[in-house]
């Protein structure tokens, strides 16, 4: 246990606004919607944008959130199939590599909570990372651009989770 916490501290702290500047400056290449036909690919790619920076509040704070949508998964492992891309933008927004843990490619670690809370998470780290007045697109982003069986997070979940942090 103190080797995990050793090698934790030498990590840089993730600073928010790196992440933020490193997302601005993405540029996806068409190899990421291999596997993403959903339109409009302009709110897909706002979509994965949103997630990359939920990401990066969520690895600063050691926590595992839970991905809201199955288009912007299909573009995020388009992504990482880009290994070199990839690894160089984890690299410049987080100091090192966001991995990625599919349901069901091994033992659930109990940390990691269920996709309840996990997605309760994501909502969290998105309020952590908005700039005034920015609409996530991650909730109901499925929905609006035809999955077939869409996932995201209830409006109502959102909106009560919402004014839990307000009240904090």
């Amino acid at each position: 246990m103190s080797s995990f916490r050793l090698r934790r501290s030498r990590q840089r702290l993730i600073d928010l606004d790196e992440v933020n500047a490193a997302v601005a400056a993405l540029e996806l290449p068409e190899a990421v919607y291999k596997t993403c036909p959903w339109q409009p690919r302009e709110l897909v790619e706002t979509g994965l944008h949103q997630w990359l920076r939920c990401c990066g509040a969520a690895m600063r704070d050691g926590q595992v959130v839970g991905m809201p949508s199955h288009a912007v998964d299909e573009a995020w492992h388009g992504f990482i199939l880009c290994t070199e891309r990839y690894a160089a933008f984890c690299a410049k927004a987080y100091g090192r590599f966001l991995h990625h843990f599919p349901e069901g490619a091994g033992p659930p670690k109990d940390s990691h909570g269920s996709m309840g809370q996990q997605l309760g998470r994501t909502v969290v780290a998105w309020h952590m990372v908005a700039t005034p007045d920015e609409t996530c697109v991650l909730w109901d982003l499925d929905s609006k651009v035809g999955v077939d069986h869409p996932w995201g997070v209830d409006a109502d979940r959102v909106t009560a989770i919402e004014a839990e942090l307000r009240a904090l």
